[in-house]
């Protein structure tokens, strides 16, 4: 265990400071300052001897989390990286993005704030790139076996880097113009800088791994030739299919998806010159949906020089504190301030959105709002209490309902489950043999955890069902969900 007595002698919680605001919104840098190496490893200290460590349960990945802790207390990184490597392929993400279901499960959080775990995480692996303790593992040997994955996101990647270190020769397919998924556009910049991306990518391709970026499969290739040109296929093309809002004015010029608008921004950041992007600047900008996209949203629109910044939810406020409905370990619903919210604007809470009013020019003018009130188990607009909202651009962040079917089921016939999921067996193979499912698009909308962790169980599935056995770790089945007692 770190220290014996850690967690009495430091009952605080201490995390690196965030920029100052008005430093922070004149780049796109990362929002936290340098962490201090004598903090984390105090912070690490505070891991207790609990006998029962619920931190493994809290997390998808089983990450060995009082084992690095310790390590680090100990000032011994090479070792703590090893441990977190050996079931996270990824901390360098999981510790800027993952919303850290192991804290509320610490047994220390019982009563005290718990360990600072996702910035221990994060620390161990910048420690290791920054000394060069990240270096590729090729195989030994090749079986032969070719596999193919559809999509570049966490999943995706986690399953491509297990299965070229297994020795089969993986191909990733991206239908966007570079790798990373989610992680390149969707993820702002200042949530996580690409070169983390980067540098994970150098290694997996130094390892083998081959990276087809600009491919659709389906249009540019169909499904049913990429199963017959591969062994095995895993599907990990997430749960890109956002939720609407079909109400009056829908149609209106300067109402989008969130990811239009997120995914237009990183590109530009990489370089790119967007005509006609979704610009903030100068704009009264309201935010649809109290989630993390909607926090991005809220912060890319304070870079990009908004006028005026208003985030609506529908629901009411999550409470400050653990609610006696959640206890521990389980992952409590609570009130988030995230960097965005910290950078200015409104949130409001109870907020239904009526309809969306245009100008003479047929744009989005404003939106018209009522409070919300629960009318047997609905949420549904309070008579009486319409008023309106001044809106130049809008953004639905609503969430996501299940992955895209166009082409998948009518040239695979895979099927897919009223969550709007493809479905898939217990070993993460889909209705079509050889073609596994993995993320989001078999999951529904998840963390960044879970995606990882299932690509981790769906190579160790393909694995098998390729050579018969297989050594590699079956971290999560797909009926897993989040900590229960």
């Amino acid at each position: 265990m770190a220290d014996p007595k850690g967690f009495l002698k430091t009952q605080e919680r201490e995390l690196p400071k965030r920029r100052p605001v008005s430093v922070r919104l004149m780049d796109w840098k990362e929002v936290y300052e340098q962490g201090d190496a004598a903090t984390t490893r105090r912070q690490a200290g505070r891991c207790m001897d609990c006998g029962i460590p619920f931190c493994h349960h809290g997390c998808p990945l089983g990450n060995l989390i009082p084992e690095w802790n310790d390590l680090t207390w100990r000032d011994e990184g090479r070792a703590a990286i090893e441990r977190l490597h050996a079931t996270n392929n990824f901390p360098e993400f999981t510790g800027r993005l993952c919303p850290a279901p192991c804290e509320s499960a610490c047994v220390l959080g019982i009563n005290q704030p718990p360990v600072t775990i996702k910035q221990v995480e994060v620390s161990i692996i910048d420690q290791a790139f920054a000394n060069g303790w990240v270096q590729p593992h090729p195989p030994e040997r090749l079986t032969g076996k070719t596999v193919a994955v559809v999509g570049s996101g966490p999943a995706g990647l986690a399953a491509a880097q297990q299965l070229t270190r297994a020795g089969h020769t993986v191909a990733v397919y991206e239908r966007d113009d570079r790798i990373g998924g989610l992680l390149r556009y969707g993820i702002p910049d200042f949530k996580m800088e690409k070169k983390h991306l980067e540098a994970r990518l150098t290694q997996m391709m130094a390892e083998g791994t081959r990276f087809r970026a600009g491919i659709e499969i389906g249009k540019d290739l169909s499904w049913s030739d990429l199963r017959a040109r591969y062994d095995a296929v895993i599907v990990c093309t997430g749960a890109t299919v956002p939720r609407d809002l079909p109400i009056p004015g829908r149609d209106l010029d300067g109402v989008h998806f969130a990811m239009e608008y997120l995914v237009q921004q990183n590109k530009v950041g990489a370089g790119d010159d967007i005509p006609g992007q979704i610009d903030a600047e100068g704009k009264h900008v309201v935010v649809l949906g109290g989630g993390d996209t909607g926090a991005d949203c809220i912060g890319t629109a304070h870079r990009q020089g908004a006028l005026s910044v208003t985030n609506l939810a529908i629901g009411k406020q999550p409470p400050a504190e653990r609610p006696e409905d959640q206890p521990w370990p389980m992952s409590p619903q609570l009130f988030e301030v995230a960097s965005a919210h910290e950078e200015g604007g409104e949130r409001k809470f109870l907020a239904s959105t009526i309809e969306f009013l245009a100008n003479d020019s047929g744009e989005v003018r404003a939106i018209r709002v009522a409070e919300t009130e629960y009318v047997d188990g609905r949420r549904v607009p309070k008579a009486g209490t319409e008023h309106e909202i001044p809106a130049d651009l809008v953004l639905l962040a609503l969430g996501f309902t299940g992955a895209e079917d166009e082409h998948l089921d009518g040239q695979l016939g895979t099927r897919f489950d009223g969550r709007g999921n493809i479905e898939r067996a217990g070993d993460y193979q889909s209705t079509h043999p050889g073609v596994f499912v993995a993320g989001d698009a078999g999951r529904g909308q998840s963390l960044i955890v879970w995606a990882i962790a299932e690509g981790r169980a769906a190579a160790s599935a393909v694995d098998r069902y390729l050579e018969g056995d297989t050594e590699l770790p079956f971290p999560v089945k797909p009926t897993d969900r989040a900590i229960a007692v």
